[in-house]
């Protein structure tokens, strides 16, 4: 990761870390913590192996052999983060700030969580490790994301729905960071991505590298080169960082950030903030990034069918990623992202999550230009069916109405409605 910036904390002209007097010692505390870990390899081999006898890592690396077909043009990989316990690569930081909560002595644990599998995840690891957990969830993602709600409840988490503003990811996070100021001495706040006042963004970023680390591995053992371009989704960035991390230092690697375009970045129903007109430098959340605003710098609602990538801002790492042209940013529209998870499940058998085909969409547009010498990863960041309300929705699938209606009907008569 560059941090061209000597300041610690910053990438560039982003990040740093704007926090309340009364979170200074908190972060002081984690501060701390965390760099003694980062320097103890006997920490990151705890790491390593609890994921590998816990979480299914090193997830695979595999081979599309039907979408490659399908196009014509370059070999197309997919990295598995679907088969990570809990379904996603939300795992791969919660674990590691599982260890880290341990080691700091903390007994409680709190989350913000859009799509829901950050939430999930979480409060897995506090089941796993014996903490309280309380997560906080949008109103409007609640809704919409219902089966990971339950099975939060069920592992033992408190669920708060949160009402304020657009009853979204960001209005989570500021309820977090409420729920941190009043309870900081026995608490630690689990952020779920690469974003918020330092060391967050660098921390969750350096759990995420696993993805890199293995991708790496896999693709010079399977293709025998590295990949001409890797492809993930990008809502705070952390499964986009974590593959990114790999490839790096390879300059000839190109790196494609895919935001979510919603009904179309020419609308005021997306979330593009490096690929759309509406964002502009801002302090918010406790750092210092690229959010969409309107020009009195009051933060816009977001839109889109991936309730993942519905945030206002975006990593500091990224931004400034974007700035050097290391990332190249696109972005992808709602209608795109159904006809890219259509496509994907019926030649492969494979069901990406919202934000995960995001990234497939383009990939699939590159493809076709490519050689057929050439490989390209796709991040497949989660599994979509934690989105069966939503893409059932989209699909406009008549089985799938008489279903609900016909369990709604029967809830009734069984509750004596």
């Amino acid at each position: 990761m560059n941090q061209a910036n000597s300041k610690r904390g910053y990438f560039g002209n982003w990040g740093g870390a704007f926090i309340p007097e009364v979170l200074h010692q908190t972060f002081t505390e984690l501060n701390e913590a965390y760099l003694r870990v980062r320097g103890d390899e006997t920490f990151w081999q705890e790491y390593v192996d609890l994921m590998a006898n816990y979480s299914c890592r090193p997830t695979p690396l595999t081979f599309a052999e039907n979408l490659t077909k399908h196009f014509g043009g370059a070999r197309i990989y997919i990295k598995r983060e679907d088969l990570n316990h809990t379904g996603a690569h939300k795992a791969n930081n919660v674990m590691g700030q599982g260890l880290l909560v341990k080691r700091m002595g903390k007994k409680r644990v709190i989350a913000e969580t859009g799509a829901g599998q950050h939430g999930v995840a979480t409060a897995t690891m506090a089941a796993r490790f014996g903490f309280a957990c309380t997560i906080y969830m949008g109103e409007e993602d609640v809704a919409r994301q219902r089966p990971n709600v339950f099975w939060m409840e069920k592992l033992g988490a408190t669920v708060v729905p949160v009402t304020d503003g657009s009853r979204t990811l960001k209005d989570a996070i500021n309820e977090a960071f409420r729920d941190w100021v009043a309870s900081m001495d026995s608490t630690h706040y689990v952020l779920g991505t690469v974003c918020g006042p330092h060391p967050f963004p660098e921390m969750v970023a350096w759990f995420q590298s696993i993805i890199g680390q293995e991708a790496r591995k896999q693709i010079l053992a399977q293709h025998g080169n590295m990949p001409a371009a890797v492809y993930a989704c990008v809502g705070g960035g952390s499964n986009a960082l974590g593959i990114f991390q790999g490839f790096m230092a390879e300059r000839a690697v190109e790196l494609v950030g895919v935001e979510a375009g919603g009904k179309g970045i020419d609308t005021d129903h997306h979330a593009s903030r490096m690929t759309g007109t509406r964002a502009a430098a801002g302090v918010a959340q406790g750092y210092k990034t690229m959010f969409l605003q309107d020009d009195d710098g009051q933060m816009l609602d977001t839109h889109s069918i991936a309730a993942g990538l519905d945030y206002v801002g975006i990593s500091p790492i990224l931004a400034d990623l974007g700035d050097s042209g290391r990332v190249r940013f696109e972005a992808a529209t709602d209608r795109e992202v159904i006809e890219a998870l259509e496509l994907t499940m019926r030649t492969e058998g494979i069901i990406p999550a919202l934000e995960s085909s995001h990234a497939f969409v383009q990939a699939f547009k590159d493809a076709p230009e490519m050689n057929p010498h050439e490989a390209i990863i796709i991040n497949m960041s989660g599994r979509g069916d934690k989105d069966i309300f939503t893409i059932a929705h989209a699909f406009d699938d008549p089985s799938w109405k008489k279903f609900i209606i016909g369990r709604a009907q029967e809830y009734r008569k069984s509750s004596g409605e």
